[in-house]
């Protein structure tokens, strides 16, 4: 190459360098879109939140459901909506401890619900509020005092009740021992015993039983228990409890999972939902939701994402919405709930079952898991830039109880509302990875507000432009002369 092509060239990058110099900024980072389901699980998140009154979640039959509300909390800490909804729902229930994990509120003392106790351990985790003093509770103690020891045999491990009378069988499930698996393993070592009874509810096949007691009294395992019912939400809430155990380091927790998440990949349907078992035989977005979340956690983004896709089109939008588009984010249980919906409006009936499904569904959207809420950044819509105040943050919670009533748990997801009172086990509530949008960059900040610098002396810039400037003629005429 001649030198005065050689100069041209490298003058020509030095202007460009200069410019770029002059201008104080490097190039915009244009934020890739974020994936459609983060964005329909924000939406579901900001409906939901819509439907908190005072920091709570209403149940039909009472002002404050406590179990919902916990659901309510975990889904807007899976996706960062509204921060101060979650602060508030973080303080309601670490004030409303006694009112969902006993039946105190009911005028009978003396018990305390293994499964409720394991739930409220796990969301206090994941809404980042300290479980060893949740209202003045240490809900971590608590749920390991509820352990059952050796000397309760093959039920050795397993979350239960305490009474003070003798009330039976206890009604503890595969729900309520993922909970404690996920609780202990956030909250501090993760007794092996546990997470030992948990993997003796997956039969052979890799799917997960409900409950772990047959007609005649518990059963050492799924496979010892006669024509066993395996459980979609049972499995989906498995899987994600055994990922977090064998994060955390727990024998047989990861192979134990990932045959539930195969499990979990044959009973998906064509259109890529889920259903679960007895009353929830039948597609709806419950078991979609937390079946997708597992999966999604275990890895197999393929199916995950044909949830995703099935949850979506069972979402209220403001141009499918119809006479519910006012409702748009909220997610029906299933088609005819949508479909009745679209045509006549969401009901003050039918709001408690919208509710649930949406609270459970947008975790499939998320695919955030359980394991993770509350540690990984929560998939957002828009980046974050940088330098800003985290969306997640809860307020500390205050302890101060008040008098509430309402129902009994079903212990499944579901239409069957999941509500608190004697005698049964607490509703479910339910989350894998997902990668949160780069965050924005921008200029260095001048220390005043975090602006970038304005108004900075230009004048040795605009020399070092009218040099190079001056430096190119020069050089062009040169090489006109030479090429003559």
């Amino acid at each position: 190459m001649p030198l005065s092509r050689r100069l041209t060239t490298g003058l020509g990058m030095a202007t460009v360098t200069a410019l770029a110099a002059i201008t104080g900024a490097p190039p915009a980072v244009v934020a890739a879109p974020a994936p459609a389901h983060v964005t329909a699980a924000r939406e579901a998140a900001s409906w939901l939140a819509g439907e908190f009154t005072d920091g709570s979640l209403p149940g039909p039959f009472a002002p404050e459901d406590w179990g919902l509300t916990i659901d309510g909390l975990v889904a807007l800490s899976a996706t960062g909506v509204d921060a101060p909804t979650r602060q508030a729902a973080t303080a309601q229930v670490a004030r409303h401890v006694r009112s969902y994990n006993s039946y105190d509120d009911w005028g009978i003392e003396g018990f305390t619900d293994g499964g409720a106790t394991a739930k409220m351990l796990y969301a206090a985790a994941a809404a980042d509020a300290d479980p060893t003093d949740f209202g003045g509770y240490d809900l971590r103690a608590e749920t390991l005092s509820l352990i059952a020891t050796a000397d309760a045999g093959h039920q050795r491990g397993r979350i239960t009740s305490r009474t003070t009378a003798d009330s039976g069988p206890d009604a503890s499930n595969t729900f309520d021992q993922s909970f404690a698996v996920l609780g202990l393993a956030r909250s501090g070592d993760l007794p092996q015993d546990t997470v030992d009874f948990l993997i003796r509810q997956q039969c052979a096949a890799g799917g997960f039983r409900l409950y772990p007691d047959a007609a005649d009294g518990p059963s050492p395992s799924c496979d010892d228990q006669p024509g066993a019912t395996l459980d979609v939400d049972s499995t989906a809430m498995a899987v994600q409890a055994l990922l977090a155990a064998a994060e955390d380091g727990a024998t047989g927790a990861g192979d134990a999972a990932r045959k539930g998440a195969d499990w979990l990949v044959t009973q998906q349907h064509t259109d890529g939902s889920f259903g679960g078992s007895g009353p929830t035989t039948g597609a709806n977005s419950n078991s979609t939701g937390l079946a997708g979340q597992a999966l999604a956690a275990a890895g197999r983004d393929d199916e995950a994402a044909r949830a995703a896709k099935a949850l979506a089109a069972l979402q209220l939008t403001a141009g499918n919405g119809g006479a519910a588009s006012a409702d748009a984010g909220a997610i029906a249980y299933n088609t005819d709930g949508f479909t009745t919906a679209a045509a006549a409006g969401i009901t003050d009936t039918d709001r408690d079952q919208w509710r649930r499904a949406t609270a459970q569904a947008l975790l499939g959207l998320a695919q955030v898991p359980l394991g993770r809420i509350g540690l990984d950044p929560p998939p957002t819509s828009h980046p974050t830039p940088t330098g800003t105040a985290s969306p997640t943050a809860p307020a500390t919670p205050t302890a101060s109880p008040t008098l509430t009533t309402s129902p009994p748990p079903t212990g499944t997801a579901g239409p069957t509302p999941s509500v608190t009172s004697p005698p049964a086990t607490p509703a479910p509530t339910t989350a894998a990875p997902t990668t949160a949008a780069p965050p924005i960059t921008t200029p260095a900040a001048s220390g005043l507000g975090g602006l970038p610098t304005t108004g900075a002396a230009i004048g040795s810039y605009l020399l070092i432009a009218l040099l190079l400037i001056g430096g190119g003629v020069t050089l062009l005429v040169l090489g006109r002369r030479r090429a003559g």
